[in-house]
């Protein structure tokens, strides 16, 4: 009977621990997608709430700007995106840690550009803080 008893726990812990991590990934995903749209509607507010005070965007030429540096270039129309398809978002949580990396078609004219398609790979840096997902750090490259 322990045996039994033993095994229903090990068979059953892991599917657990799995739909845990199966929805956080799911919530990441979502925080994603929603940071996303914001960008497009300029949602200045969203976009605060979900970037921790020390965020940091390193932009395919290698310059970086932090929290409000990213957010006044998008209220401003520096960064302007119009439209975003999702190809691949892969998500990995360790803890209050995860990283996603999002490849998606983005619709955008930044610095003064013209307006194009990118094929857009941003790999978000995320910190669990006080019981919520922050983005933390972003790196964008193309695909």
């Amino acid at each position: 009977m322990l045996t039994l008893v033993t095994l229903l726990f090990l068979t059953i812990t892991p599917l657990t621990t799995m739909d845990t991590n199966t929805n956080e990934k799911s919530n990441l995903e979502q925080l994603y997608k929603h940071m996303c749209r914001a960008m497009i509607d300029k949602d200045t507010a969203a976009l605060s709430a979900m970037h921790a005070d020390d965020f940091v965007l390193q932009h395919m030429t290698g310059m970086q700007q932090n929290k409000q540096q990213y957010i006044n270039a998008i209220a401003d129309g520096t960064l302007n995106y119009y439209s975003v398809e999702y190809d691949k978002i892969d998500i990995t949580v360790e803890g209050d840690k995860a990283t996603l990396t999002g490849c998606s078609r983005v619709e955008a004219a930044v610095f003064g550009g013209g307006r194009h398609t990118w094929r857009l790979r941003l790999r978000l840096t995320m910190q669990r803080r006080q019981g919520h997902w922050l983005i933390t750090y972003s790196t964008a490259s193309t695909y």
